[in-house]
């Protein structure tokens, strides 16, 4: 945020506004829509694309904003941004293509329509901001490495935990000691949990029941996770992750092991532990007079060091990563290279031949993160692409799936981008 502020504030009196669409329209998109029209200087959100035209119309309103175009071409759509009207479609392609958007946020949660739009975007010189770690975790190297040939930004989103623990991530590294951990904070862990467990949660708080049994199974983290690590270069330290139960995150260096944590990083969660809804790094430092600095600002006595940030404020703090992409080249999430963790498939019950797997937090399956080392030596078959699979053998509860397990559905784009990150990086 700091220089982020002053440079919007200016682009905002110049009248020269960052031009972003988004595509999603559910909880997280109104939230984003709102933060972006009410409280953004110096960004437009010029054009909202949602399967229903009536929830983008909502984003819009919810936001103060009523007046809106319904486009149903990539030529009104840029007529409307050329005269500074807003715009709302069920297309979401349109926003991809149309001349004057600088930066597309996919806000889906989709896998198959993400993978999809997101490379349209990239052909057409936008930069991308996923607010969908489920897409990042499942394709983001293959994705990255389009976005490197077109010569713009793919990044997942500051707010979201990948984004936030970054952050802290750079900063620790900034400060001189070194990242060995990064870690997210968890309340609940239930790899059983299903839409009709959740359905009052989800209706509480005006979310999808799927989406929030994938934080409950363990699937979103594992999703998290899988983002962070690809782009640290850490691992986990097992199938899982470890997921130790502590009271408070400062107690964070004790139950981890700190050699996996010297030998290369690892990425992992803690349970229970308080201020809840946080992110943490741990950092190392060998230097004895740092070391007496740091436990004179109440850190510890070291050599390793708990950073924490006790929130995630996922939409309100979207829009900065959206800046600097547009305005500085610099992503907030973006994987190294080839994949270093993998979310796999779990069943989450037993199952017989011929049964339809149904996707990430749903009735079927949970998933774990693996590192992709393993994930491809076994040929397991990822999370994000397990919706729509077939059975071609009765399994039972917490079996994991492998790609010999599985009829895939025919002529997806994301087994294709799949197959393409797999040549891509043969070694990962």
């Amino acid at each position: 945020m700091i220089i982020l502020d002053r440079v919007l504030q200016a682009r905002q009196a110049t009248g020269k506004p960052i031009r972003v669409a988004m595509i999603g329209a559910g909880y997280m998109g109104r939230g984003l829509a709102l933060q972006i029209s009410r409280y953004t200087p110096g960004m437009e959100l010029v054009a909202i694309a949602n399967r229903t035209v009536a929830e983008a119309e909502r984003a819009y309103s919810e936001s103060g904003i009523t007046a809106v175009q319904h486009v149903d071409s990539k030529v009104a759509l840029e007529d409307a941004v050329n005269k500074g009207q807003y715009s709302v479609t069920d297309d979401a392609q349109l926003v991809c293509q149309a001349e004057g958007i600088d930066a597309v946020i996919e806000v889906t949660g989709e896998i198959e329509f993400g993978a999809s739009v997101v490379l349209t975007a990239i052909e057409h010189g936008k930069h991308v901001m996923l607010m969908n770690a489920e897409l990042d975790a499942t394709l983001g190297p293959i994705l990255k490495t389009y976005a490197d040939k077109a010569g713009v930004i793919i990044s997942n989103a500051d707010g979201d935990q990948p984004g936030v623990i970054m952050n802290l991530f750079r900063y620790v590294e900034g400060t001189g000691c070194k990242p060995v951990l990064a870690g997210n904070m968890k309340g609940l862990q239930d790899a059983y949990r299903t839409p009709e467990t959740q359905k009052g949660f989800a209706e509480k708080y005006g979310q999808k029941p799927h989406m929030v049994t994938s934080f409950a199974d363990g699937s979103k983290i594992s999703m998290e996770m899988a983002v962070v690590a690809n782009a640290t270069g850490f691992r986990v330290a097992r199938r899982g992750m470890l997921g130790p139960a502590c009271e408070h995150v400062n107690d964070a260096v004790n139950v981890f092991p700190r050699e996996a944590m010297l030998e290369r990083g690892i990425v992992d969660y803690v349970l229970g532990a308080q201020p809840g809804g946080g992110i943490f790094v741990i950092g190392y430092n060998e230097d004895k007079i740092q070391q007496g600095y740091l436990n004179y600002y109440k850190m510890g006595e070291g050599p390793f060091y708990v950073f924490y940030v006790p929130y995630h404020l996922c939409h309100f703090e979207a829009p900065m990563s959206v800046a600097r992409a547009v305005l500085y080249g610099d992503a907030t999430t973006a994987p190294l290279g080839a994949p270093v963790v993998d979310v796999l498939t779990a069943a989450k019950k037993e199952m017989k031949k011929g049964e339809v797997l149904d996707g990430i937090g749903n009735f079927t399956s949970y998933g774990l993160a693996e590192n992709s080392e393993v994930c491809r030596r076994e040929n397991l078959l990822p999370l994000g692409l397990s919706e729509g699979c077939r059975l071609k053998r009765d399994v039972a509860r917490d079996e994991v799936l492998g790609y010999d397990d599985v009829e895939l559905p025919e002529g997806r784009v994301s087994d294709r981008l799949r197959a393409e990150q797999k040549a891509r990086f043969p070694g990962s």
